[in-house]
Parts: structure tokens; sequence; C-alpha cells
């Protein structure tokens, strides 16, 4: 027993972790839970229960078949082979760096294939040796094990630090710790390779991926503020009597053209992790100044008069204050920011014609140029209580018109580069109406 005793602590661990996840997972639901990590938890937990049983079995050749012990041990260097490559492709899905061409993911899995297949072939030349503390396994599969982990580990590392914006900041240190934990234990079992120590890393990492990332009631409370700022939204929304679609679609139009951005690799440095959850969040709100403009300005079936159109101009201004005014207790200085600049400014036009403070150009924040084009395109292409909708070509016909004048001509050209995408969140709202 006293040779298993880490593999009975780490496995302990995490069966208490995958106990308290299926729990919390059954009872919140989370949207956003993230199906690798349950393939990592379970391929945690058989990395080491084998670890522990060949730990024990290694040290009793006496009582175990030579030939099952191996088998025993190629079990146990595939699985830890499968937790290593879960590890750094989940590396990749939480940066967002997991490649969408095929070439590319063959590319990625190769050294993990060609692990396996050495691992298998070299099991049976696996040999035994004798350490001062406790026995272990060498040989070639062993070597290519540790050889394999070594580049993933060195790949996962690459990944954090050219991807690190795409992780919240306030993750960032708790991942790069257990990073460089799971790089000092496989370092250690590499040159020390009596010390049997392979669990500690898997656990550690495993647990620090769950306690930052994918605990489901952490989730929720996100998913839950989230929700209350939605509901908030909605409720100005169906005052001109908009039954809120408005709101979630010019979100989804909002996060396509960010998404689009960040792909081309445009506003890097801007587009952070951090800066596209707190755009997500803050575009809902864009329009909360509505609640200061009377219904019958609001919800006026004709046009407004030159007085009518100054009230309703003037709930970008009064938006930015509310916001200001409302938040100003929040610990989130970057989100009140956020939302302040969306609500204030999603009005203000590129040639500096917009209101309510005239600002031109790369004077608007990046946020409000985007919430701009997300706007204007919903406005025109619902049906309002003055006017119908207009036809889909036309929609766009007006952002293209608009772009270097109204509109940030990138932002602009983005957005028409992704018509189809476009049209398809237009087209699902269409059909939930229906």
């Amino acid at each position: 027993m006293q040779h298993i005793k880490l593999q009975v602590g780490c496995l302990a661990v995490l069966m208490y972790i995958m106990v308290v996840y299926i729990r919390d997972v059954k009872k919140y639901k989370p949207n956003e839970r993230d199906k690798i990590f349950d393939h990592l938890l379970a391929l945690g937990i058989i990395s080491i229960i084998f670890d522990g049983i060949t730990a024990f079995t290694v040290n009793v050749p006496s009582l175990i078949d030579t030939s099952f012990n191996k088998i025993l041990h190629g079990f146990f260097l595939i699985s830890l082979d499968f937790v290593i490559f879960a590890l750094f492709i989940y590396m990749l899905s939480i940066t967002g760096a997991f490649p969408e061409e095929n070439r590319k993911r063959f590319l990625i899995g190769l050294p993990f294939v060609i692990n396996v297949i050495i691992v298998v072939i070299g099991i049976g030349n696996l040999r035994y040796e004798t350490g001062n503390t406790t026995n272990y396994s060498m040989g070639l599969s062993a070597y290519t094990c540790f050889i394999m982990a070594a580049v993933y580990i060195v790949m996962s590392v690459i990944a954090f630090f050219r991807r690190w914006r795409y992780i919240e900041s306030h993750k960032r240190m708790s991942i790069f710790t257990y990073l460089l934990v799971l790089a000092v234990v496989t370092a250690v079992q590499m040159i020390f390779p009596e010390t049997l120590i392979s669990s500690i890393a898997v656990t550690i990492f495993i647990l620090g991926i769950y306690l930052n990332l994918e605990n489901p009631a952490i989730r929720e409370l996100s998913h839950f503020h989230t929700e209350t700022v939605m509901s908030f939204a909605n409720l100005i929304e169906n005052r001109d009597n908009n039954t809120g679609g408005h709101i979630k679609r010019t979100s989804r139009y909002v996060e396509i053209i960010a998404d689009e951005l960040r792909k081309r690799g445009y506003h890097k440095e801007t587009l952070t992790k951090d800066y596209m959850t707190n755009l997500l969040k803050a575009a809902p709100m864009h329009d909360i100044g509505k609640v200061s403009v009377p219904d019958a300005v609001l919800q006026k079936p004709g046009k407004l008069t030159d007085e009518e159109f100054a009230t309703m101009k003037k709930h970008a201004e009064n938006g930015g204050d509310i916001i200001r005014e409302t938040f100003r207790n929040l610990g989130d200085e970057d989100f009140r920011r956020m939302a302040f600049e969306v609500a204030r400014y999603h009005h203000e036009k590129w040639n500096g014609r917009g209101y309510p403070d005239g600002l031109k150009a790369d004077e608007i924040p990046l946020c409000a140029r985007i919430m701009a084009v997300a706007d204007v395109f919903d406005a025109i292409s619902e049906k309002r209580c003055y006017r119908d909708a207009m036809p889909m070509d036309k929609c766009f016909e007006i952002i293209e018109k608009g772009s270097g004048e109204d509109f940030d001509p990138m932002i602009a050209e983005i957005f028409l580069s992704v018509r189809d995408k476009v049209e398809d969140v237009h087209k699902q709202f269409s059909e939930n109406k229906s």
C-alpha cells in the first residue's frame, strides 16, 4: 500500500471533483459547459487508476505475470498520453486557437498518434528497474511517453503566451501556474523516474481548471448576471412596443462583427477575452436611455417633429448618465466604462455628424462603432410602429453606402462580408416570432 499512497490521494481528489461536478451540472445545467473537460476529467481518473495499479504491480513482480504487468503498463502509458493530449486540446479550446482546417488538426494530433503506436509496439521490451524506495519501469514506450508529454506541454505553454489575450485577465495567472506545475512535475518525473509523481501533475491541472474555468456554480452566477442585464434591457425595449428581439438580435450582430474582427487580426490589442465578454454584456444596454423618453414620443406611429426628434436624441446622453449613476459602485470598472460608451456613443457617426458629442472616426470608441452598425441594420430590417421592414438587399445597401460616412469603413466591410451569418440570425428570430 505504501507504493500507491500518492495515487490513492490524487484519485480521491479527482473522484470528489467528479461527484461535485456531476451534481452541479444537474443542478445548474450550465449553458457554456465545455465537453472537453468532461473527457479530460474521465481520462485523468482512468490514468491515475492505472498509475496506482502499475505502481503496485511493479513492486510485487512475483505475484503478477510479467506479460500481464506489461499490458497494464501499456494501458497506463496510453492513458497518460490521452490526458496530456486532452490538456493540450483544452488549452487550444479556451484560447480560441483550435484549428478549423483538418490538415492542421491532423498535424497537432500526429505526435500523439505516433507515440501511441510506439508504446504499443515497444511495450514488450519494457524493463523494470530497482530504485531506493520503489521499483519502476523503463524502456522505449516510457521514453516516448515522456517525450510526447514534453512536446505537448511546451506547445500548451506556447499557445498560452500567444493567445493569452483570449483568456480572462483574472484567470491568466492561475492557468500559467498550473501549466508551470505540470511542466515542473513532468520534468522531475523524466529526470528521476523513481519518483512516480505524474499523478500530481494531472490532479493539480484538472483541479485548477475546475476551480477557475469549469465550476458550474460559478458559470451559473455569470449567466445569471447576463440574464439580469438582458431582462432589464428588455423592460426598456418593451416601452416602444418591441418584443425584446431588437436587444437579442443586435447583441448577436455585435458578436458576429467582433469575432470576425478578431479572426482577421484587427484591433487584436483591444479585442481581448475581457473586452469581448464586456462588449456582449454591455450591448443590450445601448438603448437604456429610452427610459427617459416620454411614451408619446417613443411610441408615436408617425414621423417625429424636430422638437420630438431632439427629445428622442437625448436618450444617448441620458443613457450614459444612467449607466454612470446606476453602476457607480460596481467593482468592474472595465464593464462600467464599456456600458457607458455603448450607451452614449452608439449614435455617433464616422464623419462627425452624429450625436450627442459629434465625435468622428477613431474618436468614437470601438465598441460604439460596432454597436452603431448592428443597431442601424436591425432598425431598418425590422418593422417599426411608423414603417415596414426594408428588404434585406436594401438593408445591406444602406450599410454599404454608409461606410466611411456613418460607419467605420472597416467594420462596415466586415459586416458585409459576413452577410450569410447576419441573415441566419435575422431568419432565426423571424421564425421564432411566427
